[in-house]
């Protein structure tokens, strides 16, 4: 993916801001789910730093290699990266000793969770637990593991965000309930393996990320809001979009979830939010139909489109946790809609 000069400025300003990026110079890092939404943002961090100084052995994971080479275009695989076979359905090794692995693999499309739950399952417990089993056979300092804000449930007081320590109820009955029921089952797996066999892991709980590595597939409410602006429609919202989330831009969350991987407590969770973008989805529709002088309409959604539904009203978060350890989010709601935008636009003209 072809950026331009103002892209990598951002990721730049990120890197001056947090220091602590520098400690992982000579150091071997495998990130799973590296084409994703998230983990790409990661993974160009990383390779912008290996762009001024090539010391960090970075390992990008996946099933299809091409993928990843097209995604990281700019950069040689064999050069700047290495490609690592992984499908997060299979119990799998490496070749490979890693000093860090991120596990970011799985399913994170809500269209997906109700057409393919068995997968969806399956593919976040097998995949992590491989990883695991793996690196305690080897020497790691740390896995961590992107969880998400979606483990928390429903509570009964809707109207106050979540810390670390807070869950509601989840219905385990109800399949759309595959995504989050694993990441709980995740995290406990995660813990499990320190307890018994001393593998360092710490976890991540992001919000809802938004941001121009957005797929063309992706079906959540951001990615559907940026294709409105980009394709020059009116942004459709087909809810009263009273629903509370905590929004945060995708590169405020790979350096979240850096600044985890080198400075959070052990067998411990890290919600990921920017505490000044805590909005309903209606107002982030009407940010995005601002930049464009557009307006949002309201829709039926079709019963598939609501099934995949997030059930939580409030998935708000409080970010108090990650902020003490020296964490801060460096886009606002406004200037991250704009940097949406104006990047997804510059890549589908050249795409």
């Amino acid at each position: 993916m072809k950026w331009n000069k103002a892209y990598w400025q951002d990721i730049k300003n990120v890197v001056n801001v947090f220091r602590c990026f520098e400690e992982l110079r000579g150091q071997s890092i495998l990130i799973t789910g590296a084409t994703g939404m998230i983990c790409s943002v990661v993974a160009e961090i990383l390779l912008y730093m290996n762009n001024r100084q090539p010391e960090i052995k970075i390992f990008l994971a996946g099933r299809n290699k091409d993928k990843i080479i097209s995604r990281f275009s700019p950069f040689i695989e064999g050069v700047h990266y290495s490609f690592v076979y992984f499908d997060a359905l299979e119990s799998q090794s490496f070749d490979d000793t890693f000093d860090y692995v991120i596990y970011g693999a799985g399913n994170c499309n809500p269209s997906y969770y109700v057409n393919e739950p068995v997968e969806t399952m399956l593919s976040n417990f097998i995949g992590l637990n491989s990883i695991l089993k793996y690196v305690s056979k080897r020497k790691c300092k740390r896995v961590l593991y992107i969880s998400s804000s979606e483990v928390y449930g429903a509570k009964e007081k809707e109207n106050l965000p979540y810390s670390e320590n807070e869950y509601g109820i989840s219905d385990i009955l109800n399949v759309r309930n595959c995504y989050p029921s694993t990441k709980r089952a995740c995290e406990t797996l995660c813990v499990s393996y320190y307890h018994e066999y001393n593998i360092n892991t710490v976890i991540v709980r992001p919000g809802h990320i938004y941001g121009p590595t957005i797929s063309k597939f992706d079906g959540r409410v951001s990615a559907e809001f940026t294709r409105n602006i980009v394709e020059k429609k009116q942004i459709e919202l087909k809810s009263d979009g009273l629903q509370l989330r905590s929004y945060c831009y995708s590169l405020d969350c790979a350096s979240a979830i850096l600044f985890v991987l080198l400075n959070g407590k052990t067998a411990e969770a890290y919600n990921i939010s920017n505490k000044n973008s805590i909005i309903t989805i209606r107002q982030l529709a009407e940010e995005f139909a601002k930049y464009a002088n557009s307006e949002v309409i309201y829709a039926n959604p079709s019963c598939s489109e609501k099934k995949a539904f997030n059930l939580m009203q409030n998935s708000s978060l409080v970010s108090e946790k990650i902020e003490k350890l020296g964490w801060k989010a460096l886009f606002n709601i406004k200037l991250g809609v704009e940097k949406t935008i104006e990047y997804y636009k510059l890549v589908n003209e050249n795409s």
